[in-house]
């Protein structure tokens, strides 16, 4: 996640009513693995336009 918003397919423009203090976007285009239990703490949700907007984020980087 970035507070900077760039208007390309692979990333999905978030902010406060997702639960982001600021207008910020999640970036698709350099994805790395995560193990689970470094995950501590939840920033924020997405809707159901949100989700659509991060598959076809995943989408662009994929191509599938």
């Amino acid at each position: 996640m970035t507070r900077a918003i760039r208007d390309i397919p692979t990333c999905v423009p978030v902010g406060p009513e997702h639960g982001i203090e600021h207008e910020s976007a999640v970036t698709f285009d350099s994805l790395a693995a995560v193990p689970k239990t470094l995950l501590t703490r939840r920033l924020g949700q997405l809707d159901a336009i949100g989700r659509e907007r991060m598959c076809a984020a995943l989408r662009a980087v994929a191509d599938c």
